[in-house]
């Protein structure tokens, strides 16, 4: 992660579907240091995509932010992953189906653990349907392979950015407009 200067640096991680979506979401944001698309919450140590993608391991696609707490908050950072996901169907974002896919909060101290629990409660209010996004102890964060980082950036012509990525990074950049860099 990178800590340009002497900037506060903290982590969140959040899995909210694909980490394909979630990254460049949390990349656009002011005060964002760094996205790392990995996995996490699982049983297996290392592990790859393809072990993640069989189902076994328990592990969810998730993204790691390193942010600078002075130019953006935890808080912003839990409102931001809400209201970019559909976080009331369990292990499912769209046609993307499975447990890897499970909408979490991983934390890493008791702080964050209640704030995700507080936004999660404010959120409820914009939902029909009941959140069903996890709280969770963050265990150890496995880096996805180098293939999936910053894949929107490097592959915005290919299917599933242009019909699922481009389409909710529009909606996101007109939502938190002005959280943007």
């Amino acid at each position: 992660m990178e800590n340009p200067g002497n900037a506060a640096v903290d982590t969140a991680i959040f899995g909210g579907g694909c980490f394909w979506c979630l990254e460049p979401v949390f990349r656009a944001l002011d005060g964002v240091l760094d996205v790392q698309p990995g996995y996490c919450g699982g049983h297996v140590d290392h592990p790859t995509y393809e072990q993640v993608c069989h189902q076994d391991t328990g592990h969810v696609e998730v993204v790691q932010v390193a942010f600078d707490p002075a130019r953006v908050g935890y808080r912003t950072l839990l409102e931001v992953f809400f209201g970019t996901h559909d976080p009331t169907t369990p292990d499912r974002q769209g046609n993307d189906v499975g447990p890897q896919y499970a909408s979490v909060v991983f934390y890493r101290d008791e702080a964050q653990r209640a704030l995700a629990e507080a936004v999660r409660a404010e959120a409820q209010a914009a939902f029909d349907e009941p959140i069903v996004t996890r709280i969770e102890p963050a265990g150890p964060f496995w880096p996805a392979e180098e293939l999936h980082r910053e894949y929107y950036r490097r592959n915005p012509g290919q299917g599933y950015c242009r019909f699922v990525i481009a389409p909710k990074l529009a909606k996101f950049r007109q939502r938190y407009a002005h959280l943007l860099r």
